[in-house]
């Protein structure tokens, strides 16, 4: 079963990403609310997988996917972005994201997008 860590400072963004998530096959690993709670939860669990948020409270998504990568070269985050936060989705794949989805975001481009990231295409 592949591992995921959902980070999103929005609770219904989070239950609607698992929701999702263990209808495909994935274990649910944790949720994290902010780049603060995602490293720690990163470095307790070692995930698959990242689905990062970009806007969040104390640290953003950005500056958390710097500090995964910092702590693990290996991690592999994916970003998910609103449409109109193109400047800061480029800060973010320059940071070390791995790939990024677009809010609002289709369940198979969820999957899929996972999917590739895990096994390395």
């Amino acid at each position: 079963m592949k591992r995921v860590l959902i980070v999103d400072d929005a609770s219904v963004v989070r239950l609607m990403i698992r929701k999702i998530l263990a209808q495909s096959g994935f274990e649910m690993a944790v949720e994290a609310i902010n780049g603060i709670d995602a490293l720690a939860k990163y470095k307790e669990l070692m995930p698959d997988v990242v689905t990062m948020d970009i806007t969040m409270p104390e640290v953003d998504g950005i500056q958390a996917t710097r500090d995964i990568i910092a702590f693990d070269k290996n991690a592999k985050v994916v970003i998910m972005s609103g449409i109109d936060q193109k400047e800061m989705l480029w800060q973010a794949i320059k940071a070390g994201a791995a790939s990024y989805i677009v809010k609002p975001f289709e369940k198979e481009r969820l999957i899929s997008t996972l999917n590739e990231v895990i096994i390395g295409k």
